[in-house]
């Protein structure tokens, strides 16, 4: 598989990693070992997880499993030199994780010991903060998002607490590199800064969003990527299932995320269902897998350090996996790009 820099730590990632977030609810933990096989054994390196999950409902005695599951894997297989460990602490909101207290030096302090102790393994590789404490617009919020109300003064001092408390973190040796989540280009650029003029930990990446149908990073991330080196952790590069076509004709196929989440969290609209169907013809028109095609264009983007594959099962993971080395043809991004013009903005 091929690979591509986690940002400036001199880490190497492969273009897919391997997402978790079903592990401990809709996959149990036997297939869930099988699929970190097939991942370490496809060239996978980085295996991406939170002390929230699993998802699909989050709840308050189950967040935290997905980190067991991989936990008791590493414990398992022997495999701990092999992969990157990247999890995550949750913020305001996740009423599941401490009772939704937002991100702060106790948190932050507390969640990494917990990680720690449920992944089996002395260090994290990349911990990273889930979303900024003051809001974001991923999620579907950018229909309403209003950054007037934010407060800067306070939102400069949680990334200065935040940052601080990593470093600590990172010289006491219980992480080595720092991502954000959900964050946006003015959130990072002050990351960045303070960074840079107090000597702590840079971030090296940012896991955000991003497939054919959801494109925001196109725009001032990817400028920042290009020009600060931090790669993007693209989440749902599939659109939570909907770039599969199985959603087409607006079904619901048995034990799919929709018949849990019947909007797919705000993503299941008329227009992204119209969408896929375009993207779905082109890909069929070339000879390709619509799958293969949707992960390989994510691949393909400049800012890209990997795409987080999750499957609820190994099946479904195999069949990702065999998109891995696929490289589209001019014509190809082509008609990408002439459908994105028509529907820039589907979900």
């Amino acid at each position: 598989m091929k690979t591509r820099p986690l940002g400036r730590t001199g880490l190497k990632t492969g273009i897919f990693s391997l997402g978790t977030m079903t592990f401990g609810t809709q996959t149990s933990e036997t297939d869930a070992h099988r699929q970190l096989d097939m991942a370490v054994e496809a060239g996978i390196n980085l295996i991406d997880t939170a002390e929230l999950y699993p998802v699909n409902p989050i709840l308050a005695e189950t967040c935290g499993d997905s980190e067991v599951i991989i936990g008791n894997w590493l414990e398992k297989s022997g495999r701990r030199g092999e992969v990157l460990i990247a999890t995550k602490v949750a913020g305001g909101g996740a009423k599941a994780v401490r009772n939704g207290a937002p991100i702060s030096p106790a948190t932050i302090t507390e969640a990494v010991e917990a990680s720690l102790k449920r992944l089996k393994t002395d260090v994290i590789d990349l911990y990273q903060l889930h979303w900024p404490n003051r809001g974001s617009y991923h999620f579907r919020q950018n229909w309403g998002f209003n950054p007037a109300s934010q407060n800067k003064t306070k939102a400069l001092d949680d990334i200065s607490a935040a940052l601080h408390t990593l470093d600590t973190l990172v010289r006491t040796g219980k992480i080595r590199h720092i991502g954000l989540s959900n964050e946006s280009a003015w959130g990072t650029a002050q990351f960045l800064r303070i960074a840079e003029a107090e000597g702590l930990p840079r971030v090296a990446t940012i896991q955000n969003e991003y497939s054919l149908l959801c494109r925001h990073y196109d725009l001032d991330l990817a400028e920042l990527s290009h020009h600060e080196d931090v790669g993007l952790l693209a989440f749902s590069p599939l659109a939570v299932g909907i770039l599969t076509g199985k959603y087409s004709g607006d079904v619901t196929p048995e034990g799919s995320r929709r018949s849990i989440n019947p909007l797919l969290s705000g993503r299941l609209t008329p227009q992204s269902l119209r969408a896929t169907d375009e993207y779905t013809a082109l890909a069929q028109a070339h000879g390709i897998d619509p799958v293969h095609m949707a992960l390989a264009f994510c691949t393909s983007r400049p800012f890209m350090a990997a795409a987080i594959v999750g499957a609820t099962t190994s099946a479904q993971l195999a069949h990702l996996l065999k998109g891995a080395d696929i490289v589209l043809s001019d014509e190809v991004l082509a008609g990408i790009q002439e459908i994105y013009s028509r529907t820039p903005m589907p979900m």
